[in-house]
């Protein structure tokens, strides 16, 4: 058990903060763009949805019923997207050290198949807690497309920080 936990030694193993913030970030972009395209090609709402459900998190007003669509706000998107890089950013370092603990750094196959595990426990978290308890709008988000999208952001950030991860091998 010891060994599939990676917890023989008693030292913590090294994560490369850098490489996960980046693959945090660039996560992130990947699942924005993905998202964007998504909204706009299936959502009768429009593609602006998202951001107005998001931007709320940190301004505090929830966002305004809107049956015919949401329109396109600057102050809005650049809310949003502040949100969506500042949490990708923190996912990735917290997801790059579960992996390096776990050991689940050591091949890409291990990497993709905890940023999936890591990608439904964010959801989870996201929408079964935090909506929850905190920010009830997003209720709405909640769905098979999310938690794919979810998924994918776990396991293309473990994927980049796979690849990015300059620690030095461990004896």
């Amino acid at each position: 058990m010891d060994t599939l936990l990676g917890t023989r030694s008693r030292h913590w193993r090294a994560t490369d903060w850098t490489a996960a913030a980046v693959s945090g970030f660039a996560a992130g972009a990947v699942l924005m763009v993905l998202d964007l395209i998504w909204s706009a090609l299936f959502h009768p709402e429009g593609p602006w949805r998202i951001s107005h459900m998001v931007a709320p998190i940190f301004t505090g007003t929830p966002p305004p019923a809107a049956p015919t669509g949401y329109e396109f706000s600057v102050g809005v998107v650049a809310v949003a997207l502040a949100t969506h890089y500042v949490l990708g950013i923190v996912f990735g370092v917290v997801m790059a050290f579960l992996m390096a603990q776990l050991r689940m750094d050591a091949s890409p196959e291990r990497a993709a198949a905890a940023g999936a595990v890591l990608g439904l426990v964010l959801y989870l978290f996201n929408f079964e807690l935090m909506a929850r308890a905190f920010f009830p709008w997003l209720a709405a988000l909640r769905g098979w497309e999310t938690l794919a999208a979810h998924v994918l952001f776990g396991i293309v950030a473990a994927l980049l920080y796979w690849k990015f991860n300059r620690t030095p091998a461990e004896p």
